[in-house]
């Protein structure tokens, strides 16, 4: 078994917790988890089959798309495990090196999604804004770069993640509050001083909300764009190419943003309510966004379709 040296009290495990008040109902409420995880990861795992298989969804839109895909899938089977373990065996102990290294697996994953929906936004301004220069501009050689750029960009930005959360120390305190490790949950653990340990998790924090400043700023230069066609079933139509963007960007942001308000002003929070958020923000995306993209994009959904010999 792990132990944390400390020269005050050794922490072997830490505990992860279900929904207070609800124990005696967490197999039940296991079974729409596991259903939930199997049909996101079998979406994901569908689109990225189609697209990788599919020569004509070889486009800079569906390159996006797959990694969105994988950002998904990387975050369901991140904190599948935990989940799973806490609701259907009621197994709520976890090694400190297995939590650190979840942590480090989900923070990753959440700012990967989080840099891949801010250039799905720039594709969709630059699609409307410059049609005929679109495929010259947006090159397969450049997808590929801007793809390895951000997963380098996600991967080391949350790289100090586990060495700092291990470099702490861990006393009398060892109860988590949500299904899974968070490394603002497990650093509130510690008992010597984490503020650099703060200051860096605020920094990341910070740079996802400047990916959704950006977004929000792409959208205002596509409107601009939008509201400068003539024909108003073309502006429809440009703006229909949207849709499946903006629910996958409301499906990630608004419970990120609700848990955070929650943790920051939320003083007589309920405790079920802000465990149910942080399990719908890991639930929610994975899960909607395969369904959003095979029902709002004709191609995807055309390709699906035809695995399965249905015309």
């Amino acid at each position: 078994m792990h132990i944390i040296n400390s020269s005050n009290t050794e922490i072997p495990t830490f505990f992860l917790i279900g929904i207070p008040g609800l124990e005696h109902a967490h197999v039940w409420i296991s079974i729409p988890i596991c259903l939930m995880y199997l049909m996101a990861i079998l979406g994901n795992c569908g689109i990225l089959f189609v697209i990788r298989t599919e020569p004509s969804l070889h486009a800079p839109m569906y390159y996006f798309l797959f990694m969105l895909a994988i950002s998904d899938l990387g975050l369901s089977l991140s904190s599948l495990p935990t989940m799973l373990r806490t609701f259907a065996f009621n197994a709520t102990g976890i090694s400190p090196n297995a939590c650190f290294a979840q942590e480090f697996l989900i923070h990753g994953f959440m700012d990967m999604e989080s840099s891949v929906l801010l250039v799905m936004s720039f594709d969709r301004f630059l699609a409307i804004r410059n049609p005929l220069r679109y495929s010259s501009i947006l090159t397969n050689a450049r997808v590929a770069k801007l793809c390895l750029v951000f997963f380098l960009k996600s991967l080391l930005l949350v790289l100090p993640f586990p060495f700092a959360l291990k470099s702490l120390t861990y006393c009398k305190k060892h109860l988590l509050s949500h299904s899974y490790c968070l490394h603002q949950d497990v650093m509130n653990l510690a008992c010597s001083d984490n503020t650099i340990d703060f200051f860096y998790g605020f920094f990341v924090a910070l740079c996802m909300m400047l990916d959704s400043v950006f977004i929000a700023v792409s959208y205002v230069f596509i409107l601009k764009t939008v509201m400068g066609i003539g024909s108003h079933k073309e502006r429809l139509k440009a703006l229909n190419t949207c849709v499946s963007h903006i629910c996958a960007v409301l499906l990630f942001y608004v419970p990120i943003t609700a848990l955070a308000f929650m943790h920051r002003f939320g003083k007589h929070k309920s405790q079920s309510a802000t465990i149910l958020t942080a399990d719908i923000f890991l639930l929610l995306p994975p899960l909607m966004n395969p369904i959003v993209y095979c029902v709002k994009t004709r191609q995807i959904r055309e390709k699906i379709l035809g695995k399965f010999g249905i015309k």
